[in-house]
């Protein structure tokens, strides 16, 4: 991953006919299929909730990124073609400024503006298996570009005999702002948890959990940090990671995104035939 391009570098960004970003919509569709296969051959890397079951790195409490190369060689392999062509794709971006229409609230057709479904991700977070305790799940990115609004939206499937999960879906809403031509700065602001029981009674009910502030999270590792000091602990200063996603690819079927943890996303509209 360490060999993808940085967003908005000139000298790097080289100009190209669609027909060229087309094939390379083409091939990219065509690696992650064939990872996918792979990985159903294979396995998959078992993920489950928090820091014990590999969702979340242990120190920085952020999405930990996939090494697909503990699958197998060949499942690695073909995890690197995907980025690969990820690469070569942002070399031929054809949105200079994905984030324009952020903020505007009388601009209504805003690049980023819509649903994008999830194809590929090495954010554990993001990645689902029906192995695992949390099961399967299709997950989804809304955004609205004019009230600067993002949200996550994990769709769990159904049990095996069909009955819907106790925990049907999650909600992240996010505050979503612009920063430069490519960047889009995130603070997260509440969680909506849609269940389908309440105490074994088939009741449908929404759990809404907030997230803490920046201005908390600052004072709670400031704090964290004193009290290290204070006691001679060894322990590596804690700071409060930001975080953003830079936009490596945008048109109007394909969105190619990499987080500030160094993950990939990759997302297509519903109505793009092709992905799905």
């Amino acid at each position: 991953l360490s060999r993808l391009h940085s967003v908005g570098d000139a000298d790097t960004t080289e100009s190209s006919t669609p027909s060229k970003a087309e094939n390379l919509k083409a091939t990219l569709l065509q690696n992650i299929s064939d990872l996918n296969t792979l990985q159903e051959e294979d396995g998959k890397i078992a993920i489950d909730f928090g820091v014990k079951g590999g969702e979340i790195d242990e120190k920085s409490r952020a999405p930990r990124k996939l090494d697909f190369y503990t699958v197998s060689k060949r499942v690695g392999e073909a995890a690197d073609k995907v980025f690969d062509t990820v690469n070569q794709l942002s070399k031929v971006n054809p949105t200079p400024v994905a984030t324009a229409g952020f903020g505007e609230a009388e601009v209504s057709n805003a690049p980023l503006d819509g649903t994008w479904q999830l194809l590929f991700s090495t954010a554990a977070d993001a990645n689902f298996s029906r192995d695992s305790k949390r099961g399967d799940a299709n997950a989804m990115n809304i955004v609205d570009a004019g009230k600067e609004r993002i949200t996550n939206v994990i769709k769990f499937a159904t049990n095996e005999d069909g009955t819907p999960k106790a925990v049907s879906e999650l909600r992240v809403k996010l505050k979503a702002t612009a920063e430069g031509p490519n960047r889009i700065n995130l603070v997260f602001k509440y969680v909506a948890v849609k269940c389908t029981k309440f105490f074994f009674l088939p009741i449908k009910w929404t759990l809404y959990i907030p997230v803490p502030s920046p201005t908390i999270s600052k004072f709670v590792i400031f704090f964290t940090n004193l009290k290290n000091k204070l006691f001679r602990r060894k322990k590596e200063k804690a700071t409060l990671p930001k975080a953003f996603f830079d936009v490596l690819y945008l048109d109007k079927d394909l969105r190619v995104h990499k987080t500030g943890e160094d993950n990939v996303f990759i997302q297509a509209r519903p109505e793009w035939k092709a992905a799905w």
